[in-house]
């Protein structure tokens, strides 16, 4: 009999490597990955003219997910062109392409979710589609998925008060930021430094006075040695030059390498709207954020010692090997309270 099969859907670097390794754990089904997609024809035209190359659906971020995806030798099925799947894996939700309907589906949250705005509510009340929301504040909200899992207790209650049904959302915690303290034993050679992690507003066509904000970083740091890591999705040239023209000129800038373990070894973390903040906040770091750092706290994503990835395969394929009515499926999440049972938040 042939093997059951899933699509990850995938976008980010972080979301790629977070269903990779869920699929890791899955090893009895056919695994295959596409970088997210619409099939709207409005949204496709405008990823084919390049309008959409600062989201994870552009083919900058499209072809870094790809690379990696080769060198891992993953089987890649961009837009499900090649086959018809048991099992769809969301990394968003903010898009549904109509291909998927009837098909089992189950989104997973991969970082943090902006905050609800005024625009989010206006799009929420007149049905507008939720990628108009320049933003992930309402991703995870749309009840278009069988099976929602969260990071935390704390987004539970966000997914549920913005939209989706109370049923359907169970708590895993997620890959990436579920195991922050494995990141104190690290090379990195820099320590004790004010950290500062930027983000991709101006990319992803949100307002930001940059050079206002650098100077935040230089008065909070008040003399001490900067360590700035851009997002990687900003127009690194430009950041560049902009943090010369600002901070002092031993300021360490990087593009790549470990952010949490540059993280670990900060005395303090600056952040703007990124997930990050939580590596500081689980290492115990001062952190300034544009977030409720109080808010922030109560939606840490859950410490499991890693567990997540293994935690959601156990539902992929449970749900996998269900042959029931999905609803019938759904009644049953509350099984899966034990994943909540070991948090240390």
């Amino acid at each position: 009999m042939e093997a059951k099969s899933i699509l990850f859907l995938t976008g980010s670097l972080n979301q790629t490597t977070q269903m990779e390794q869920i699929a890791s754990y899955l090893p009895e089904f056919s695994c295959y990955f596409s970088q997210f997609f619409s099939d709207n024809p409005v949204v496709a035209s405008a990823i084919k003219m390049g309008i959409l190359d600062n989201t994870v659906m552009g083919l900058p971020l499209r072809q870094k997910a790809e690379a990696y995806m080769a060198a891992k030798n993953m089987q890649v099925d961009y837009q499900a062109k090649d086959r018809s799947y048991d099992l769809v894996v969301f990394c968003s939700d903010l898009l549904f392409p109509k291909k998927f309907e009837g098909t089992k589906t189950i989104w997973i949250q991969e970082g943090m979710i902006d905050p609800f705005t005024n625009i989010s509510k206006v799009i929420k009340k007149l049905k507008l589609p939720r990628y108009l929301s320049i933003g992930t504040s309402l991703n995870g909200t749309s009840n278009l998925c069988d099976v929602y899992c969260a990071a935390s207790l704390g987004y539970r209650d966000y997914i549920i008060q913005h939209g989706t049904d109370a049923s359907k959302v169970v708590v895993t915690g997620i890959p990436n930021y579920d195991n922050l303290e494995q990141f104190r034993e690290n090379d990195f050679p820099y320590r004790d430094y004010v950290m500062v992690a930027t983000s991709d507003m101006r990319e992803t066509y949100r307002p930001e006075n940059r050079l206002a904000f650098l100077q935040s970083c230089v008065d909070i740091a008040a003399g001490r040695q900067l360590l700035i890591k851009l997002h990687p999705n900003e127009q690194i040239s430009r950041a560049v030059r902009e943090i010369k023209s600002v901070c002092p000129e031993d300021t360490l800038i990087y593009s790549d390498g470990v952010t949490n373990e540059m993280i670990a070894n900060c005395a303090e973390l600056i952040t703007q709207y990124s997930t990050v903040v939580y590596a500081g906040i689980a290492l115990g770091k001062p952190v300034h954020s544009y977030f409720d750092l109080e808010e922030l706290k109560s939606l840490l994503p859950v410490q499991n010692g890693g567990s997540s990835a293994e935690n959601i395969a156990t539902i992929c394929r449970d749900y996998l090997m269900h042959t029931g009515p999905k609803e019938m499926f759904i009644n049953r999440l509350s099984e899966y309270a034990n994943f909540e049972s070991n948090y240390a938040n």
